[in-house]
């Protein structure tokens, strides 16, 4: 089945003003602009001609193949929320637009990521091409908007592509050419994991090893103060479009706070659950060292080695992360997913990205409630976006 990128956007000189918009079609294998479509719409409202954008380039899209798989991308998040079924839809002007947008492929093969405005240049240049070709009384014309502008921008923010000669380009499109090893310019949506850990048990301020095979303790109130900021975050952000969680007590009840918030379900996967410490559940790092100075010395210096009493060793974990890795991305290839997890499975999801050593996990901090961002592209390589963020808990 192919895939698609959709992206669409559109503007109003006023608000409501002139107005105009543009969407582009592209192979999501290659990056390749497949199609264009822009128009200017006379007076109307940025919302409505973001709507009418979305509109022409589903439809485009539907043209070249009404099998295909299309994702889109769009800097509005009200028709980005809206289209997800997240916020509703009440301005008259907007249903029967969403409305005929959501006929045009079948709901399952479409999917609403929302980007910053400077990751939509090419169809934001073709809306403001509409508007200008309006104010001057014409039709914009498909021959004078190139994918080579767009891919030239990268390169020169500051000179328009439009005025430059044809060795500026092709000097343009040199300095643009990845290293090689890297991505191309344009994968295709990649598999986002918003990595989210649980919120503070009464174990957790006490620095107790709390793993898979403890007590499995509850939330404490401040755990659940925490889960709410974490839920509340991540409206606002407005890209999670699906949400696994371990299945441990912790996890679970993080993972509900959030999933009331975002109006969406949980599934459990086995594979995100904590390391089993054996022995040595419920025991600080201290008194650990008291009672098992020879393991611990052990554990600290071979990922082979397993915790007291059979517990689980990080060679393991990383095996079970990076299967259960291996199956979410495939599952939810071009989407947004959050794990709602624990310290060490988001540490290895990290480390595995770097593709750092097993010490490594000894050398990161994971605070309760925190956030990490870990994206998988098609070509199989990841990009850590952030880590241990807990700007929403202050």
């Amino acid at each position: 089945m192919r895939e698609f990128i959709v992206e669409a956007d559109g503007g109003s000189r006023g608000n409501p003003g002139p107005a105009g918009y543009g969407s582009v079609v592209l192979d999501a294998a290659t990056g390749q602009t497949l199609a264009e479509a822009a128009e200017y719409l006379g007076i109307a409202t940025n919302n409505v001609a973001e709507y009418r954008g979305l509109l022409a380039g589903l439809r485009a899209a539907h043209e070249l193949d009404p099998s295909a798989r299309i994702h889109v991308r769009m800097d509005s998040k009200l028709v980005v929320e809206q289209m997800t079924g997240r916020w509703k839809i009440k301005h008259p002007d907007m249903k029967p637009l969403a409305a005929e947008a959501a006929r045009v492929f079948p709901a399952p093969q479409v999917t609403y990521e929302w980007i910053p405005r400077e990751r939509n240049k090419h169809a934001d240049r073709l809306a403001n091409e509409a508007m200008d070709a309006g104010k001057r009384g014409e039709r914009w014309s498909a021959s004078a908007s190139t994918a080579e502008l767009d891919a030239s921008a990268a390169s020169s923010v500051a000179e328009p592509l439009a005025k430059k000669s044809e060795a500026d380009v092709h000097a343009a499109r040199t300095v643009a050419t990845p290293a090689p090893g890297w991505a191309p310019a344009d994968m295709g949506a990649p598999a986002t994991f918003v990595l989210l850990r649980h919120g503070e048990t009464p174990l957790t301020p006490q620095k107790r090893f709390s793993g898979s095979g403890g007590t499995d303790p509850s939330l404490s109130d401040a755990g659940r103060e925490q889960a709410e900021r974490a839920a509340a975050a991540l409206a606002r952000r407005g890209t999670i479009q699906a949400i696994v969680s371990s299945p441990l007590a912790r996890t679970r009840e993080t993972a509900g706070t959030v999933a009331a918030r975002l109006g969406l379900d949980v599934s459990i996967d086995e594979g995100l659950r904590e390391t089993d410490f054996g022995a040595w559940e419920g025991l600080t790092f201290g008194e650990v060292r008291e009672r098992y100075p020879d393991d611990m010395s052990t554990w600290l210096a071979d990922p082979d080695a397993q915790p007291t009493g059979g517990g689980e060793s990080f060679v393991a974990t990383a095996a079970r992360i990076a299967a259960t890795r291996d199956k979410l991305v495939a599952a939810y290839a071009g989407h947004t997913v959050l794990l709602v997890t624990h310290v060490t499975p988001i540490k290895t999801f990290v480390r595995l990205a770097l593709g750092a050593p097993p010490e490594s996990l000894f050398r990161m901090e994971l605070s309760a409630a925190s956030l990490s961002v870990v994206a998988y592209y098609a070509d199989g390589n990841a990009s850590v976006r952030l880590l241990n963020d807990t700007s929403h808990l202050r």
